[in-house]
């Protein structure tokens, strides 16, 4: 993780003052040289939950060696100029997209498990490289499904003060949720953040422990932690499924063509032991993943994404192998919405993943309107 003091500064309440530390700090900093091999089109900023403001986000990818580094927040593209502009301050390639949830109920897979730990026949997508002239297209047509899910929150908050009544813990969405989020400039709301807010009271009360004399970056890192644990023992209690925030699997792969992203369908694979600690030991699509890829593809989708760190080698070859049968894009990047996890991506050094390597470049050059 970059110097503590310097995120805090680089997650200064405006982008203007964002980009100004950031030119500051890029004037000063001694970045070690890029590895080609080091591309992350997955991570997540303060648009939707991360320790990373997108100007933070861009320094630390690049005070790690990336090549390339994407931006794609759950239900918001709002921190996309900011992200591309901080790109161009340091020197490093962008792209840009969105990652949401989608209803696969017109589909058979309507009554199974897909990626999402939370809620069966529902499905975590993502719209990767966005052209930059239909960002405000996207935002737009993303801002009342945040309203929806922000009125899902709401119900979620009141289960969760009914689960904690005995700790004392009494939470109110518009004093402790939204402050932790960009809502007001046009971020989502997820259920991590209110884990965060539950995990800040449940703190506040002494329900959870702190380090004697604990710095300000102990605290986040406890907070940090104590949110992957309420995530994987709490959401289960308080989750109330998704419903008209989520776009029909028919309905986003016309919009994803309608502005001209490349659409994904984000592969997690059963887990037997998560790499970032929030998710249980689950069984996912591996069981009929031959059946999911047909229906994918039969609805327009050409582009699967994936991490290789989350999956065994039994795994990714089948995985690689059903994306050569169908003729999908395969684009990589890494989970990022921790402090303690690092941007780059050690596995991505082996020759069997060259390929999402150059798929990187190929999703950079569709975002500028070059054709290959």
């Amino acid at each position: 993780m970059i110097d503590f003091s310097l995120l805090r500064s680089l997650n200064a309440p405006t982008k203007e003052e964002r980009l100004q530390t950031l030119k500051t700090a890029v004037a000063t900093a001694d970045f070690p040289a890029t590895d080609p091999r080091m591309v992350n089109n997955h991570i997540h900023t303060n648009y939707s939950f991360s320790p990373y403001s997108p100007t933070a986000a861009v320094y630390a990818a690049r005070a790690e060696g990336l090549a390339t580094c994407g931006i794609v927040d759950h239900d918001s593209i709002g921190g996309a100029e900011e992200f591309l502009q901080a790109g161009e301050i340091v020197g490093i390639p962008t792209t840009i997209g969105i990652e949401t949830r989608v209803s696969f109920a017109e589909t058979p897979l309507g009554e199974k498990r897909t990626n999402n730990p939370d809620q069966i026949g529902n499905s975590y997508m993502v719209l990767h490289a966005v052209p930059h002239e239909n960002i405000g297209n996207v935002q737009a047509y993303f801002a009342p499904l945040r309203e929806r899910r922000n009125a899902r929150n709401r119900k979620m908050i009141a289960k969760i003060n009914e689960l904690y009544a005995a700790d004392g813990v009494l939470l109110d969405f518009e004093r402790d949720v939204l402050p932790l989020s960009q809502y007001a400039n046009g971020g989502s709301v997820t259920e991590r953040h209110l884990m965060l807010a539950l995990a800040r009271q449940l703190l506040a009360l002494g329900k959870a422990k702190l380090p004697e004399h604990a710095s300000a970056l102990e605290v986040m890192l406890a907070e940090y932690d104590l949110v992957g644990t309420l995530k994987k023992d709490c959401i289960p209690k308080v989750f109330v499924p998704a419903t008209d925030e989520c776009p029909s699997l028919s309905e986003i792969v016309r919009f994803a063509s309608e502005v001209g992203g490349i659409l994904a369908y984000a592969y997690l694979g059963d887990v037997t032991a998560s790499v970032t600690g929030d998710k249980k030991a689950q069984k996912f699509e591996d069981d009929y993943l031959d059946e999911l890829f047909e229906v994918i593809y039969n609805a327009g989708i050409r582009a699967v994404t994936y991490m290789p760190t989350r999956n065994t080698q039994t795994q990714i070859e089948r995985l690689k192998k059903l994306c050569e049968r169908y003729d999908m894009l395969q684009i990589s990047g890494e989970d990022i919405n921790s402090p303690r996890q690092t941007f780059t991506i050690d596995k991505m050094k082996e020759e069997q993943f060259s390929n999402l390597i150059e798929n990187t470049w190929k999703l950079i050059r569709h975002e500028h309107g070059e054709k290959e």
